[in-house]
């Protein structure tokens, strides 16, 4: 291992830079999860979908961005576009269990095989290994914030799509703990049957929940494709969808702490990519590979003790269970 590379400020700057930046394609899907499962369906789904939304982001950015070569213009209309194909994803998602009571852990395993299968077959039908690329997102470096030494360079000279997923997090804490909307899905998550018999709709809150929660995990997908890795392959998403329901757990259903293993997982994955850059051979390269992973399973021990699992998780809600 070069110490002498690695122990130094700007190797940590970078190396801190950049986990903030890998971890919001997760942090996306974990927030987005979040209230998926608050309203207590589980959509183990989540690879699947930010898979669909990858592409979808993917290739509207790569039309745009050739039909007006407008590179920003294009990057946002991809964005939104891996938006709309997560919630087409959860919308599907809904159908299956909240309206036909499907089983939820096998309907979310058969959505991520049916992302990876559409998406395979539309990228080889449609993009194909042309190496087509886009340009993504410029760096947005807030005035005078950036110029403060050390903490600027790494918080405030990011992308702007970096700056409102960290408002998302507060955004989507302040719905679900401080508005009468996020108390009743959470509600519903909690007891169902005395959530309807109360005046609440389970299935229409579970329908918003379920379409929410997967458009915001596909827009995490079109944040890798389009923000940051800037292609798309087969797989691209290399087990985040999987990271992000672990997260969950560790979250303990708590956006607040989302962002902090988000933020460790994002770290975890710089500082993989940093070593290999640096043609390390103390280490395999197998086990930097395994890093990010490895050390997302430390942290998901957290959530061992005490859980504070909505108690309908997973549990199909039938009126005649009233």
């Amino acid at each position: 291992m070069p110490w002498e590379q690695v122990l130094t400020w700007s190797f940590s700057i970078a190396l801190l830079t950049a986990g903030i930046r890998l971890a919001v394609p997760v942090l996306l899907a974990v927030l987005g999860e979040i209230i998926t499962e608050r309203s207590g369906v589980m959509n183990l789904g989540l690879e699947g979908v930010m898979l669909v939304g990858g592409l979808a982001g993917f290739g509207v950015a790569a039309g745009l961005e050739q039909a007006t070569g407008n590179a920003s213009f294009a990057a946002w209309g991809g964005l939104a576009a891996g938006l709309f194909g997560g919630a087409l994803m959860g919308l599907l998602m809904a159908v299956l269990t909240v309206s036909l009571k499907t089983d939820q852990v096998v309907t979310g395993v058969t959505l991520v095989l049916f992302g990876q299968g559409l998406t395979a077959y539309l990228f080889r039908s449609r993009i194909g290994l042309s190496g087509t690329r886009v340009t993504g997102l410029e760096n947005w470096a807030i005035p005078g914030l950036s110029n403060i030494p050390v903490i600027g360079e790494i918080l405030f000279n990011q992308t702007a799509i970096v700056y409102l997923t960290v408002f998302l997090v507060y955004a989507c804490w302040f719905f679900l703990f401080r508005t009468n909307a996020g108390l009743s899905l959470r509600a519903v998550g909690e007891n169902p049957a005395a959530a309807e018999t109360s005046g609440l709709n389970v299935d229409r809150i579970r329908y918003l929940a379920v379409i929410v929660g997967s458009a915001l995990a596909g827009l995490g997908g079109a944040v890798l494709t389009v923000a940051q890795l800037r292609l798309f392959t087969e797989g691209i998403m290399a087990g985040r969808g999987w990271i992000a329901i672990a997260l969950v757990f560790f979250s303990r259903w708590q956006p607040l702490w989302a962002l902090f293993g988000a933020l460790l997982f994002g770290v975890a994955d710089a500082l993989q990519y940093r070593i290999q850059a640096l043609g390390s051979k103390d280490l395999p390269y197998e086990f930097l590979l395994m890093l990010p992973y490895i050390l997302t399973l430390v942290a998901l021990l957290r959530g061992t003790g005490r859980s504070d699992t909505p108690a309908s998780l997973g549990i199909p809600y039938l009126k005649e269970d009233r």
